[in-house]
């Protein structure tokens, strides 16, 4: 199996157009589809299904896409592994975080990482709840930064602790849900769930650890843009990090409810995979995202 012809699987499914597949290839449509035809026979399996709309991967196909851009990914790793193994710190690396890392923990450590490293492309991407962990287990982010899953796998992943936060309720300032004593009066009010679906995720842990039904889901984002603007215009509950919830620049719209319970405890660390723990750009990024998070424990406002 070569990697030309790995790539052109791989180009034909992004693109969905064997053309533009050719295009991003910048080689013939006619050479791209005997790469493809290869692949096919030496598998002995169809690989795209072709129309008048496109092509779309098989089964097989989907199978060997998603090996074929873990592979890639791990061999553009392993080029950048040997530069900083002889000294030249470069690549590339993509964070998934959570609003707290993305909106605190990131840009500090960001400034100073790359004020040190300016070789390095670091790539962020936002992710509310990563309990999960799938972008990480198929190799298309390199660290998260976000809440440690209780039932992480021993061994599976690398894992530093960088601060503790809790996660408590908010509503936009004169909700009438900020009158709430208890969770148990939150229960009928419309809740902002983060994730995949309102079967998973913080809101739904808060209220199971207090012995509550999970109230109903009012709006399920996966931004935080998405659920600021919920919550800061409309009806709704969300959690929040404290330290989020604290900030200045957001206590004109959101506001924190006091209530009887306490919220959730939540541990933020960086999770990787085991492989990737002793890279040495990785140990110095590890080392400014550290920096960031004693500012914070600290009680440094990183957004002024």
């Amino acid at each position: 199996m070569k990697l030309a012809t790995l790539a052109a699987l791989i180009a034909a499914v992004e693109e969905g157009s064997m053309r533009a597949a050719a295009r991003r290839l910048a080689c013939s449509q006619p050479a791209l589809t005997r790469m493809i035809r290869e692949l096919e026979l030496e598998l002995a399996a169809p690989l795209l299904v072709r129309s008048s709309r496109g092509v779309q991967p098989t089964a097989q196909g989907r199978v060997l896409y998603e090996r074929a851009v873990r592979a890639r990914h791990e061999l553009d790793a392993a080029a950048d592994e040997i530069s900083q193994i002889g000294g030249h710190l470069v690549g590339k690396l993509h964070i998934g975080a959570v609003p707290l890392a993305v909106m605190l923990l990131i840009p500090e450590a960001m400034r100073t990482f790359v004020r040190e490293f300016p070789q390095i492309q670091l790539r962020i991407s936002e992710e509310l709840y990563v309990a999960q962990l799938q972008k990480l287990r198929s190799g298309e982010v390199d660290i998260t930064v976000g809440g440690i899953p209780d039932d992480l796998s021993a061994g599976e992943f690398y894992v530093e602790p960088l601060l503790a936060t809790t996660m408590i309720p908010t509503a936009r300032k004169g909700s009438r849900w900020l009158q709430a004593k208890s969770l148990q009066d939150l229960q009928q009010a419309p809740w902002v769930y983060t994730g995949t679906n309102s079967h998973s995720g913080y809101a739904r842990a808060l209220f199971e650890r207090n012995g509550l039904e999970a109230p109903q889901q009012g709006a399920l984002v996966n931004s935080t843009l998405a659920l600021l603007s919920l919550v800061s215009t409309g009806d709704y509950v969300a959690l929040l990090p404290q330290q989020i919830a604290h900030q200045p620049w957001l206590a004109n719209y959101v506001a924190p409810i006091a209530l009887a319970e306490a919220g959730l405890p939540l541990q933020v660390g960086a999770i990787l995979r085991q492989e990737l723990a002793l890279a040495p750009v990785v140990r110095h990024l590890l080392t400014h995202l550290h920096r960031a998070a004693h500012h914070i424990n600290r009680g440094d406002s990183l957004l002024s």
